[in-house]
């Protein structure tokens, strides 16, 4: 029994020496006022700030959670934030308009946010990464395009902060959301409405020339230009061709295909990976960012 004491001190001060040492996940952080408008924060071990990775969630900008798991990254000394945001349904009760507005520039927000606690967080605020699926990817690729929301006048310190990102690396992404251009590339395309708070892509196209300014501000292609970020694309599915209808044409590799010809344009480096062009380094966003970020 003599032995007993002496050994649990031992075992409860290396719990906590180990647990002191292992940085410290952040829950539920709030970066606006609504419910939504919270991220977290897995911080990876490290004596110098750390790139990061910026999760957005897919949904259809309806549904759809933070949760991740952020071990790959972790392991590679890269942080991760993960955020919710309004969904188009919020922006609809709030009177956003459109509605998208509510959810893209909530992770602009959030982006912002997330610059404003490098140096508590211990980050590295030029390299940011941003990635998701579907309406995440939509997302990640609006901030990479969109020229900085930033305003330097700004009495809020958080609203100073850039919203530019160092990369992003996206999967089954829409990259515009013009009906018209949507059908040329894909005769049986039919989604996007619900972000003009439209009932079907129907009343989009009956409608597209008054939502036209709108269309234009929230379709990421809309606003490439020669100083975006490298970019990553990854798509599943069928083999796109331009001008078929394929079944999921909602994530569709057709539209990655289109994305790529207008970056290629304007020489931003662009990698597009499909089931007919596969990449001998990159299988995956996740091996992507830790590539691309720790250059």
């Amino acid at each position: 029994m003599k032995r007993i004491v002496p050994l649990i001190a031992l075992f409860f001060f290396v719990a906590q020496h180990s647990s002191a040492d292992e940085p410290q996940q952040l829950m539920d952080v709030a970066y606006g006022t609504h419910p939504r408008q919270v991220l977290d924060f897995y911080p990876a071990k490290s004596d110098k700030p750390t790139p990061v990775v910026f999760y957005i969630h897919g949904g259809g900008w309806r549904g759809g959670d933070k949760k991740t798991n952020p071990k790959a990254f972790l392991d590679k000394g890269i942080s991760v934030v993960a955020i919710n945001y309004r969904y188009v349904q919020n922006g609809v009760e709030e009177k956003v308009e459109p509605p998208v507005k509510a959810p893209l520039h909530d992770a602009a927000r959030a982006l912002q946010f997330v610059r404003s606690k490098a140096t508590e967080w211990n980050l590295d605020k030029t390299r940011i990464g941003a990635t998701g699926g579907s309406a995440g990817a939509c997302s990640s690729l609006w901030l990479a395009f969109h020229d900085d929301l930033a305003d330097p006048q700004s009495d809020d310190p958080i609203a100073r902060e850039s919203t530019r990102l160092y990369c992003a690396a996206v999967n089954g992404a829409q990259v515009s959301l013009d009906p018209k251009e949507l059908r040329e590339w894909m005769p049986n395309y039919g989604y996007g409405a619900h972000a003009f708070g439209l009932p079907n892509f129907q009343s989009l196209i009956d409608n597209r020339e008054e939502v036209l300014k709108w269309i234009k501000e929230y379709s990421p292609i809309e606003h490439v230009s020669k100083d975006d970020p490298p970019i990553a694309m990854f798509y599943s599915g069928e083999v796109p061709v331009v001008g078929s209808s394929p079944k999921d044409p909602t994530h569709s590799g057709i539209m990655g295909v289109k994305l790529e010809e207008r970056l290629n344009a304007l020489d931003i480096d662009v990698v597009l990976v499909h089931p007919d062009r596969p990449h001998p380094m990159y299988k995956s966003s996740t091996d992507y960012l830790i590539d691309r970020l720790r250059k």
